[in-house]
């Protein structure tokens, strides 16, 4: 879900830069550098919503912010497609 769907995405919806759209999608999965803070780095059965900082609501109302102007809305779309993937993973823990 985070590699092969984004890039499904950006060949769908950017088929004239899906490459560039698909790499932006893929670095937005550096939102998940903020789990190095946590205590432990990794726990399976941790849900990371609201639980890391760029992981929280408030954050969450950021990258919803950013659909509105046209120069951030790739970049939102990747990290808001990156929650709802962490969010799936809440439901199976």
């Amino acid at each position: 879900m985070h590699f092969v769907v984004p890039g499904i995405i950006a060949y769908l919806f950017f088929k004239n830069n899906w490459e560039k759209v698909w790499l932006v999608f893929i670095l937005t999965m550096l939102i998940d550098l903020d789990h190095l803070i946590a205590n432990p780095i990794f726990d399976a059965t941790r849900c990371s919503i609201n639980y890391h900082p760029l992981h929280s609501y408030y954050a969450i109302l950021l990258y919803v912010g950013l659909l509105f102007f046209p120069k951030t809305r790739i970049i939102a779309i990747g990290l808001l497609f990156h929650i709802i993937t962490d969010a799936a993973d809440c439901l199976w823990i």
